[in-house]
C-alpha cells in the first residue's frame, strides 16, 4: 500500500495476511511531527537498476513529543527513528507486509555532494541517512493504562513478531492500585494478537503484592496478566504472609486478585495466614490450594463473567 502524506503527517501501512485465519492485520507507522525541522520522512522506491521485486525503503524520524508512532494489535508505540522495509506486493493481495526496525536514533537529508558515487547501500544512494541509537526507555509502548518501556523493536514478517528488547521497565496507571514492573523484553504476536512479557517478569502493586514469572500474556484492555511459570519455577504471588505458587496464575489487575490454573503436569501450592491457623504451625501443613476452574475467559474471545472465587484467601469473590 503506497504511503499517505500530508501537510500534518506521514504514513505507511504494512498489511499482514495470517496463515492462521487468513484475515489481513495492519501495523501502522506514523510521522507526527509537521515538518521536517524536527524530522523527515523518506521513501525510497526501487531504483531502476535495482533487482526485479526489490522492497521499498522509507525513513521515520521525529524528536517531537509525539515521535513516531507505530499501531501493532492493541499497542501504540512511541520512538524517535523507525526504517521500514515493505516487501513488494504478492499478486492479488491488497498491500504487502516487510520489516520495521525502531530506537532512539536521526534520519536525515543528505545533499547531493555527500553521496559516494560508488555506494550500494539503497538509502545513501536515494539521499537519506537513518543512524540508530538504541538506549534504554526510548521505546515507549502505551496499551490501556499500561505503559511499557524498551531500548528498541525489532518486527519481521518472517514470523509476524515484534520483539522489544529491554530492559523492559513498566506501569500501570489506577486510583486504587497502580502496578509497576519489569521483565527481559515484550513480544508482540501479530497472527496471535498477544502482547507477551518474557524473562524475569515481576509485577509490584501498590497494595503490597509481588507477582513473578517467566512470561506473562498481557491484556490491559481486559484487566488480565496470565503469568506462566517453568517445570522447575513456577508462577508465583505474595502478598503478605500469603504465597500462590502454580504453572499458571491469572492476574485480575483491578481487583489485585490473582487464581491459580493447573498447568499440564503441575501442582499448585499456597502458604497463608490464617486467624484459625494455630500459632506456630509449619508453613509445609498449611493449606494447598485445589486446582479450580479456569476463573476468566480466554483473552482472545468476547468477556463473561469470572465464575469461581479468588484462591487468596481473605479476598472478596468476584461479583
Amino acid at each position: 500500500m503506497a504511503p499517505e502524506a500530508s501537510a500534518e503527517q506521514s504514513s505507511l501501512t504494512l498489511v499482514r495476511r495470517s496463515e492462521k485465519d487468513g484475515k489481513d492485520r495492519r501495523i501502522v507507522i506514523v510521522k507526527t511531527g509537521t515538518d521536517d525541522t524536527t524530522g523527515v520522512f523518506a521513501l525510497c522506491q526501487p531504483l531502476p537498476d535495482d533487482p526485479e521485486g526489490a522492497p521499498t525503503l522509507a525513513v521515520f524520524s521525529e524528536t517531537g513529543a509525539g515521535g513516531v508512532q507505530i499501531t501493532i494489535d492493541k499497542n501504540v508505540i512511541r520512538v524517535p527513528l523507525a526504517v521500514v522495509t515493505q516487501n513488494a506486493p504478492k499478486d492479488g493481495q491488497d498491500g504487502s507486509d516487510g520489516r520495521v526496525e525502531a530506537s532512539a536514533g536521526t534520519g536525515r537529508f543528505l545533499e547531493r555532494e555527500e553521496v559516494p558515487p560508488d555506494t550500494t547501500d539503497r538509502l545513501t544512494r536515494c539521499e537519506v541517512q537513518a543512524t540508530p541509537r538504541p538506549a534504554p526507555d526510548t521505546v515507549i509502548v502505551t496499551q490501556g493504562r499500561t505503559e511499557l518501556r524498551g531500548q528498541k523493536l525489532l518486527y519481521d514478517s518472517a514470523d509476524g513478531v515484534a520483539r522489544i528488547d529491554g530492559p523492559i521497565r513498566f506501569t500501570r496507571r489506577s486510583d486504587t492500585d497502580p502496578l509497576t514492573g519489569q521483565s527481559d523484553r515484550i513480544e508482540v504476536s501479530v497472527d496471535d494478537e498477544k502482547t507477551t512479557l518474557v524473562g524475569n517478569v515481576v509485577f509490584n502493586s501498590a497494595g503490597g503484592r509481588v507477582s513473578r514469572a517467566a512470561r506473562v500474556e498481557y491484556d490491559d484492555t481486559r484487566n488480565v496478566a496470565r503469568l506462566y511459570g517453568t517445570a522447575t519455577q513456577p508462577a508465583e504471588s505474595v502478598q503478605g504472609g500469603d504465597t500462590l505458587r502454580a504453572g499458571v496464575i491469572v492476574y485480575d489487575l483491578d481487583r489485585n486478585e490473582v487464581y491459580a490454573m493447573k498447568a499440564e503436569g503441575g501442582t499448585i501450592t499456597g502458604e497463608f495466614t490464617d486467624s484459625d491457623t494455630p500459632a506456630g504451625t509449619p508453613a509445609g501443613n498449611r493449606t494447598a490450594i485445589p486446582s479450580p476452574a479456569d476463573p476468566l475467559p480466554p483473552l482472545n474471545p468476547a468477556p463473561t463473567a469470572p465464575t469461581t472465587t479468588p484462591v487468596s484467601p481473605g479476598l472478596p469473590a468476584p461479583p
